[in-house]
């Protein structure tokens, strides 16, 4: 992984287009001094990797869609076959960062109190009885939501107020969330029977949809070789929560052209202007999510400033779930994803 700018400033001289109105980035001010994490970034960030690679095997481009999800404070849906190992994958990287993990098997009798939480009646040694608050598995540093589109629609829509507000309201009493906070979702695409369809609000709350695919023959080689012999993969702490909450601030600093601004938007706004396969396309919350994923993504590879690259490589899992597909587009089985790789390739001498 490239080295960072010992300054802390941004490499000017490279494309022109990163040469407009990038500036240093302020890693310094009265309340926190985040220069020192910034740093140890690229070593922090390699020791991650190497961690989760001790116990997963291939599924390179999840991981660091992951990685960049939390690095920029959002969600994931996760699509796939069972057994590729999602659930395996988050609880490594909750236990490489030190934050809490907690499972939620969704099911059509899934109640909303059962993710939040409830007031309980408990007695005292004087017989006097009171509410206590009962916290549900959302309160937890990464919570996987397994099969989300199993639970009923007033299920689901008890993960909107933590997915968005960081927060939980029961009764008249809010309580925030620790941070940071992180839901990775998943969904069958194989059965969808007696499943209950993500509403479009619901879909723009995650900040990337990952389809997952099968490994291939050598992987698949190297999993059985784990996991079939007695002594299983383990992995180490080794990196503290406070320390990935200073890297995401880090990672909304991390400054971006605004030509290459414009030019995220510009593809996010070509989402609305295609009638014929596009019903309704991308919101705002899309362009702001394809921005802070690119930035992520530059911090990823080691650089201070944003490429044109990271602007279209966190695309498809940025806007795949934001847009609704005309009649004919899906009579003619023409994706979301093709239409996506459309538009960037219209755009492709743009910058």
């Amino acid at each position: 992984m490239p080295e960072f700018a010992a300054n802390a400033r941004f490499m000017k001289k490279q494309r022109s287009f990163n040469m407009i109105e990038l500036q240093e980035i302020q890693l310094e001010d009265s309340e926190l001094n985040l220069k020192p994490t910034y740093e140890k970034a690229p070593k922090i960030f390699e020791v991650i990797f190497r961690e989760i690679g001790n116990a997963i095997v291939g599924q390179k481009e999840m991981v660091r869609q992951i990685i960049i999800a939390m690095l920029c404070e959002g969600h994931v849906l996760v699509e796939s076959n069972p057994g590729l190992g999602k659930t395996l994958t988050i609880s490594t990287i909750s236990q490489i960062m030190s934050m809490k993990f907690s499972r939620i098997q969704c099911t059509p009798d899934l109640m909303p109190a059962d993710i939040t939480g409830t007031d309980i009646i408990e007695e005292d040694e004087r017989g006097s009885k009171r509410f206590r608050f009962k916290q549900g598995p959302v309160f937890a540093n990464i919570v996987l939501a397994d099969e989300i589109n199993r639970a009923s629609p007033k299920t689901q829509s008890a993960l909107l107020e933590a997915m968005q507000e960081k927060q939980v309201t029961i009764a008249s009493t809010t309580y925030p969330l620790d941070r940071p906070f992180f839901i990775l979702a998943t969904q069958n695409p194989i059965e969808m029977e007696g499943t209950y369809t993500l509403p479009e609000a619901q879909l723009d709350r995650f900040l990337m949809k990952i389809r997952l695919g099968y490994p291939d023959s050598e992987e698949e080689f190297e999993i059985v070789n784990r996991y079939a012999e007695a002594l299983r993969p383990s992995v180490r702490r080794c990196i503290e929560k406070n320390t990935f909450l200073e890297l995401q601030q880090i990672t909304r600093r991390i400054p971006i052209s605004n030509k290459l601004k414009k030019y995220a938007i510009d593809i996010v706004n070509q989402t609305r202007n295609m009638p014929e396969m596009i019903e309704a396309g991308a919101s705002p919350r899309a362009s702001i999510a394809l921005i802070l994923c690119a930035k992520a993504n530059a911090f990823l590879d080691g650089r201070g400033y944003v490429d044109k690259e990271d602007i279209d490589s966190m695309a498809l899992p940025v806007l795949r779930h934001r847009i609704i597909l005309s009649f004919d587009a899906a009579r003619s089985n023409i994706t979301s994803d093709k239409i996506i790789e459309k538009i960037l390739e219209s755009r492709k001498t743009i910058i």
